[in-house]
């Protein structure tokens, strides 16, 4: 019989238990559920509602049972249909019927929705650290490459030279953001539902404090219907790790641009790149494509969960079974993608030089030079115009702004003068932007500093 048959005159019918059933992936909460049981049992105890040595029973047998799993000497049944009733009849063909005294005080409804919140504080923390691992990486790499210039794009096309460092730094602070997002959401994951029951508490005198401070939450929960009927702590987990999953899609996307024959700015180290089936020439950047790829579905576990939870009342409804799947896979994806891509990044070859080179082309420094006409003192939509005249010239003429003679420049503003070479070289327009936040050197070094002392601040 199930646990909960005893109004029921018939058997459930196989569709519905196959249909019906949650071990075949609710399974992974087996740790979570049998310490969140040990703390209810051993608070049961100390307050009376059992025996403590009923309790110190109970206990022992859950920890045998944790024992058997993790040797792999446990098979879950469908019968007894998730994680929380495959424990509970395993516990009561340990000990007998003792172990039938484990629920008391307790629903399924807070029972899962704590095991949920105490897995989503594990991986929340575990997301952070890979998180934290990409941007050390970022910072190494942003370190090396300080005066590495490149051109920086707008509309995919080349707009005004930088260096690696600044656009590496620039994906350091979209993890930042990232980071602080998931710290917000661990902190909201960190509330304590047991004691809520199905809906409507327990009239049971439990203490509630002393089992969130055995599990090691930092509040319980003020309303038993919201603490059972609500996954928002698991939907701002999902919207946090797809935006982790865009910021990596973009940089994924810039990776396999820059290490195209047409860029040639990078090279993929051998070890993540693959080959072709038919073209022997082809080295692939099949990681970076694939994390990229990867985005849609955190994407789609996100939507899963919010069309899920969109129209349910109050307060627990079956299909909020539906939201482990997803909330599992989109957990599982973001960890597996920076896992690889880290080491990806780590390994990746820059071509100095060939940056450079693009950094020379495509008129990237005609910003500053209608930036030195308005240190001329000339208007600067008027220094505009002329400049954009003086782009026209040389693509007629076929040359770049550095090619033409101080006469050519002066047949369009007479407040040209020879200094106007040593302003417009790249090297001049990357030093000269020196703000806080700006792409010189000395500018990027301070936020890789920045960088590394919020980082060893915020480190889990």
């Amino acid at each position: 019989m199930k646990l909960w048959g005893g109004r029921f005159e018939k058997s459930t019918d196989r569709l519905v238990e196959d249909f019906h059933s949650s071990i075949s992936f609710d399974r992974r909460l087996y740790r979570q559920d049998i310490r969140g049981s040990q703390a209810h049992a051993r608070m049961l105890g100390e307050c009376g509602i059992i025996s403590l040595e009923e309790a110190e029973q109970i206990i022992a047998g859950l920890e045998g049972i944790l024992a058997d799993i993790e040797g792999g000497g446990v098979q879950f049944s469908v019968d007894a249909e998730d994680i929380h009733m495959n424990i509970e009849t395993l516990l009561t063909r340990r000990i007998g019927e003792v172990g039938k005294k484990l629920h008391t005080a307790r629903s399924r409804n807070d029972q899962v929705a704590l095991d949920v919140r105490m897995y989503m504080k594990e991986e929340i923390r575990a997301t952070q650290r890979l998180l934290a691992g990409l941007q050390r990486v970022i910072l190494d790499l942003a370190e090396q490459h300080l005066d590495t210039i490149m051109p920086g794009y707008t509309h995919l096309q080349k707009a005004q030279p930088v260096t690696l460092a600044h656009h590496l730094m620039a994906y350091f602070q979209m993890f930042r953001r990232d980071m602080e997002r998931l710290q917000d959401c661990f902190r909201r994951t960190d509330v304590m539902p047991l004691g809520s029951g199905a809906l409507a508490g327990t009239t049971f005198p439990l203490d509630r404090e002393m089992v969130a401070r055995e599990l090691g939450f930092a509040a319980i929960s003020e309303n038993s219907l919201d603490a059972v009927s609500d996954r928002d702590f698991a939907i701002e987990f999902t919207a946090a790790a797809s935006l982790i999953m865009m910021h990596l899609s973009r940089f994924c996307e810039e990776l396999v641009l820059w290490s195209s024959d047409e860029f040639r700015f990078v090279e993929m180290d051998d070890a993540f790149s693959t080959g072709s089936s038919i073209m022997p020439q082809k080295k692939n950047p099949d990681v970076a494509e694939l994390v990229r790829g990867k985005t849609g579905r955190v994407y789609g576990s996100l939507m899963a969960l919010l069309t899920v939870m969109k129209s349910l009342p109050l307060a627990y409804n079956k299909d909020m079974q539906e939201d482990k799947e997803a909330l599992f896979d989109a957990v599982d994806t973001v960890q597996k993608c920076l896992v690889t891509f880290t080491p990806m990044l780590k390994t990746l070859r820059v071509k100095n030089e060939v940056m450079y080179r693009g950094a020379k082309g495509g008129f990237t420094n005609a910003t500053d030079v209608a930036d030195y006409l308005a240190k001329k003192g000339v208007p600067f939509r008027e220094a505009h115009a002329v400049v954009g005249q003086l782009v026209l010239y040389c693509l007629k003429e076929g040359k770049d702004l550095q090619e033409i003679s101080l006469d050519q420049y002066r047949q369009f503003a007479p407040a040209f003068e020879e200094d106007v070479f040593r302003a417009i070289s790249v090297e001049a327009c990357v030093a000269r932007r020196s703000l806080p936040g700006g792409p010189a050197p000395d500018a990027v070094r301070q936020s890789i500093n920045h960088g590394r002392a919020w980082l060893e601040k915020n480190t889990v």
